[in-house]
């Protein structure tokens, strides 16, 4: 199939332009400057140059805290821009993809959130993102929103690069211990939406494979544990491991709010899609040896 991907750079859209072409389709990755995904005309443009049969949006603004005062833009990219995608897939007959946050919910409910639970948004981010699910579905019905959370991998800015490189230069850390989730590998929210392409393209409105669904990794942890877990990993492969001293999110104050819960029930994906989540420290495991090859022996 002809697969045309919102973003080139990115996490998740780096994986994607990896694998889809392993998985027999043909793929292109559009990103600015030469694509502008809140341009009514650019979109239409691009459909009509490369007549996808499906389309994958992994593009976001997703800087949380610049999001507070820069509102304008963070619409823009995250409610205009799938909008415009779902109306122009829709006149082309075609479903989209769409990579979603748990930021949409409040995250004070005390056990997992599922799709039935009603989304609260404390900060800009988490409203444009899900004005961007409801622009998107009344545009397109015949689309999927995955809703991910802490999405790591080898590319781009995330948490793993971060306590890697602040590793290196910190004897001692304090991570944050009271946010709970679960951690979220780019190349198997790749897979999931590779696997499901086929079904989404031959189903019609109304099939339950459309609509919106949780994907995060397994188990849950916190961002302390999570930072555990990576330097375990990386004091294997010969890397420092600094002290890591447990704070609270009142320790650490940020412009935008975090949710203190971003545990996602997946149950559902797996029922409908045949997608579970994914172990995530076996991606961890994976993304290690990305950045972390091992040496060779003398």
């Amino acid at each position: 199939m002809r697969i045309l991907v919102i973003g080139r750079t990115g996490q998740i859209s780096t994986e994607l332009l990896a694998r889809l072409p392993k998985a027999g389709h043909q793929a292109v990755g559009l990103e600015p400057p030469e694509f502008d995904m809140t341009d009514a005309a650019q979109v239409a443009a691009a459909f009509a140059e490369y007549k996808p049969e499906a389309v994958i949006n992994a593009a976001a603004y997703t800087a949380v805290d610049r999001a507070e005062d820069d509102r304008a833009t963070a619409f823009a990219v995250n409610a205009t821009g799938p909008r415009l995608l779902g109306e122009a897939a829709a006149c082309a007959g075609i479903p989209v993809v769409h990579y979603s946050t748990d930021y949409v919910f409040d995250g004070v409910k005390d056990s997992p959130y599922t799709e039935e639970d009603a989304p609260a948004p404390v900060g800009v981010y988490g409203a444009s993102k899900l004005a961007g699910e409801l622009l998107l579905h009344l545009a397109q019905p015949r689309s999927v929103t995955l809703r991910t959370a802490w999405v790591c991998s080898a590319h781009g800015n995330n948490f793993v690069k971060t306590m890697l490189r602040f590793g290196k230069e910190r004897p001692e850390m304090r991570v944050v211990a009271d946010q709970h989730g679960a951690p979220t590998f780019a190349d198997d929210l790749a897979d999931a939406a590779i696997a499901i392409l086929p079904r989404l393209v031959a189903a019609k409105a109304g099939d339950s494979c459309f609509g919106v669904f949780h994907l995060t990794g397994q188990p849950f942890t916190t961002w302390h544990g999570f930072a555990a877990a990576i330097f375990e990993g990386a004091a294997k492969r010969g890397q420092p491991a600094p002290k890591l001293t447990a704070i609270t999110t009142a320790d650490y104050p940020t412009k935008a709010t975090r949710p203190a819960n971003s545990r996602l029930d997946c149950s559902r994906a797996a029922a409908r899609l045949g997608i579970a989540a994914a172990d995530w420290r076996q991606g961890l495991d994976r993304c290690l040896d990305a950045l972390l090859p091992a040496k060779e022996s003398n």
